[in-house]
C-alpha cells in the first residue's frame, strides 16, 4: 500500500503491540485482544523503528535477547552462532552496535527477531535502505525461513520482492484491504500481468467515489 495506507499499524495490531479499534487478529489460534502475551511470544517482530543497545556488541545483543525470551543457557550459544553464520555477520558480531552500518543493524535485528526460533515472523520493510548484496542476503533467509514452514507476514514498498516471496498478497489503502490472493488472482481482478501495473490499477479503482467503500473491521488469521 501506499504511505499511510496502515501497514505499520495492521503488523503492530497482528503482533499484539496495538489494539484494534475494530475486527479481529488472530495468531495460531489466539485473539490477538484476548491473550497478546501470548501472541507475542510466538511472534519474531522486526520493525523499521526497531533500536539496537549500542553499547552491546552484535552478539551480545541476542545473547541478551535469548536470555529475555527464556532459552535455555546450553542452546544459547548454539543459537547465537547458527545465526550469526545464517546472516552473514561474523565480521561484526564483536562490534559495538553504535558502530554498525544500516545493514549491519538489520541484519543484527533480524537475528533477534529470530533467536526464540518463533513459528510466526512479522517484518515491516525489512529491505528498507539496504544496499544490493545486503538485499540479497535478507531475501534469501527470508526464502529459508519460509521453506522451514513459518509464517511470514511482510510489509514492502518493493513490488518485485512481494511479487517474488510471497505467496499471498494484499493492497491496502486508507486503512482498507482491497484486494488479496494469489499472485494469479491479483492478476485477474486487475486484468494486467506485472505487479506494478496490478497495484496502480487496483489502488486507483479503491481511489474512485464510483466505486463503493467496504466498512471498517475484517479478521486477519496468521
Amino acid at each position: 500500500g501506499p504511505n499511510g495506507a496502515g501497514k505499520t499499524t495492521t503488523l503492530r495490531i497482528i503482533s499484539g503491540l496495538m489494539r484494534p479499534t475494530t475486527g479481529r487478529a488472530i495468531v495460531n489460534g489466539v485473539d490477538v485482544t484476548i491473550d497478546p502475551s501470548s501472541v507475542r511470544g510466538s511472534i519474531g517482530f522486526l520493525t523499521a523503528n526497531t533500536g539496537l543497545y549500542q553499547r552491546l556488541t552484535a552478539r551480545e545483543v541476542l545473547v541478551y535477547f535469548a536470555e529475555l525470551n527464556g532459552l535455555e543457557r546450553g542452546l544459547i550459544g548454539r543459537r547465537v552462532d547458527q545465526l550469526i553464520e545464517w546472516l552473514g555477520m561474523a565480521d561484526f558480531a564483536e562490534l559495538r552496535c553504535g558502530a554498525l552500518s544500516t545493514g549491519q543493524k538489520q541484519r543484527t535485528n533480524i537475528a533477534r527477531a529470530l533467536i526464540a526460533n518463533p513459528p510466526v515472523l512479522v517484518m515491516d520493510e525489512p529491505t528498507l535502505g539496504l544496499d544490493v548484496l545486503t538485499n540479497r542476503l535478507i531475501l534469501d533467509f527470508i526464502r529459508h525461513e519460509r521453506e522451514l514452514g513459518k509464517a511470514i507476514l511482510l510489509s514492502t514498498h518493493h513490488l518485485d520482492e512481494a511479487e517474488a516471496l510471497c505467496d499471498r498478497i494484499g493492497l491496502l489503502h486508507e486503512g482498507r484491504l482491497i484486494a488479496e490472493g494469489d499472485l494469479e488472482t491479483l492478476r485477474q481482478m486487475a486484468g494486467c500481468g506485472r505487479l506494478t501495473d496490478v497495484f496502480l490499477r487496483l489502488v486507483g479503482q479503491a481511489m474512485s467515489p464510483a466505486l463503493p467503500v467496504s466498512p471498517p473491521g475484517g479478521e486477519v488469521v496468521a
